[in-house]
C-alpha cells in the first residue's frame, strides 16, 4: 500500500513539471531552442537603370549643345548617339557622354545613373543609397548658405575638406582645379540682373528626394576657361549625377554660371519625371 501512494506522488509531481513552467508563459512557437524571424529590409524601388544614352530627348541635346542643329545630318546623328562611359556592372552603375564642338567653343554633357544596393538584410537600399549620397554632398564642400535656414545641422554640408580638385560623377580628378564655386569673383554673370549669391552652389528642393548643385570655374590663366554646373539627386535607391560644361573658344570669355545651371537643372527634372513614369 505504500509502494503504490509512492507510485502516484512521483506521477503527480512529473506531470506538474511538464505541463508548467512555472512562469506562465509558453515558448514563442512551443519548440524549445528557436529564435524569432526578423524581417529583412524593403529592397529598393529600382530594380534596372534605364539606358543612359536613350535617356536624353534629342530635342533636349539640341538645347543643351548649342551649334548641332546646324550639322550635317551624319554628323549630328554621331553626336546625339553619345559614347557610353565604362562601367563593369551596367545593372548597378552606367552612364554617357555627349560632346559638341562649334567655332564658338566646346560643350559636353555626362550622365551617370548609379543603383545602390545594400547587402546588409538590416539596411534597406533606400537607406544606403541615403548614405552614399551624403557622402558626396559633403565631398562636394558646399558653402554655409547652401544650409536651409529653419534647420542648419539638417546637412553634412560644408563640413568637408576641400580637395586639390573635384570627381567627377566617375571617380577621375579635375587636375584643372577651379579658382572659386558658384558665381562669385570674375565670372561675368550678369544675364538676367540675378544676384550673385542665388547662383551659389547650393541645396536643390524639389528635385527628387534629396539634391544640390556644384559649380566649379577653372583657375584664370588657363588657356581657355571652363565651367562645369553638376545637379547630383537622389530618387529612391537611384543616385543620378549631371554635369553640364561650356569652354568659350576665346580665353577672356567666361562661361556663364546662370545659363548652364538653369539647363542642367532643367535635364534634371526631366531625368526625376522618366523615372516616376
Amino acid at each position: 500500500m505504500a509502494y503504490a501512494t509512492g507510485a502516484v506522488l512521483i506521477a503527480a509531481l512529473a506531470a506538474g513539471c511538464t505541463s508548467d513552467t512555472g512562469s506562465g508563459e509558453s515558448a514563442p512557437d512551443g519548440k524549445p531552442g528557436t529564435t524569432p524571424t526578423v524581417s529583412a529590409a524593403p529592397p529598393g524601388k529600382y530594380r534596372t537603370l534605364p539606358d543612359a544614352c536613350r535617356a536624353i530627348p534629342q530635342a533636349t541635346l539640341k538645347d543643351l549643345l548649342p551649334g548641332t542643329a546646324d550639322m550635317p545630318e551624319a554628323q549630328q546623328d554621331k553626336v546625339f548617339e553619345g559614347t557610353a562611359t565604362v562601367t563593369y556592372d551596367t545593372d548597378r552603375r552606367i552612364g554617357c557622354r555627349w560632346k559638341s564642338d562649334v567655332p564658338e567653343g566646346t560643350r559636353s554633357i555626362h550622365l551617370d545613373f548609379e543603383r545602390v544596393v545594400s547587402y546588409d538584410t538590416a539596411v534597406s537600399d533606400d537607406d544606403r543609397a541615403r548614405e552614399v549620397y551624403a557622402k558626396k554632398e559633403t565631398a562636394a564642400d558646399l558653402p554655409d548658405t547652401a544650409l536651409p535656414p529653419e534647420s542648419p545641422d539638417a546637412s553634412p554640408s560644408g563640413s568637408g575638406t576641400p580637395d586639390a580638385g573635384t570627381e567627377s560623377a566617375d571617380g577621375s580628378e579635375d587636375t584643372d582645379g577651379a579658382d572659386g564655386k558658384g558665381a562669385t569673383g570674375d565670372t561675368g554673370d550678369t544675364t538676367s540682373g540675378s544676384p550673385a549669391g542665388s547662383l551659389q552652389p547650393r541645396l536643390l528642393d524639389k528635385l527628387g528626394d534629396s539634391a544640390f548643385l556644384d559649380d566649379a570655374l577653372s583657375r584664370a590663366g588657363a588657356p581657355a576657361r571652363h565651367r562645369t554646373v553638376s545637379v547630383v539627386f537622389r530618387t529612391s535607391n537611384v543616385i543620378v549625377t549631371v554635369e553640364y560644361t561650356a569652354q568659350p573658344t576665346m580665353p577672356t570669355e567666361v562661361p556663364d554660371s546662370q545659363e548652364l545651371q538653369e539647363k542642367a537643372q532643367a535635364l534634371a527634372r526631366q531625368l526625376v519625371d522618366s523615372f516616376n513614369d
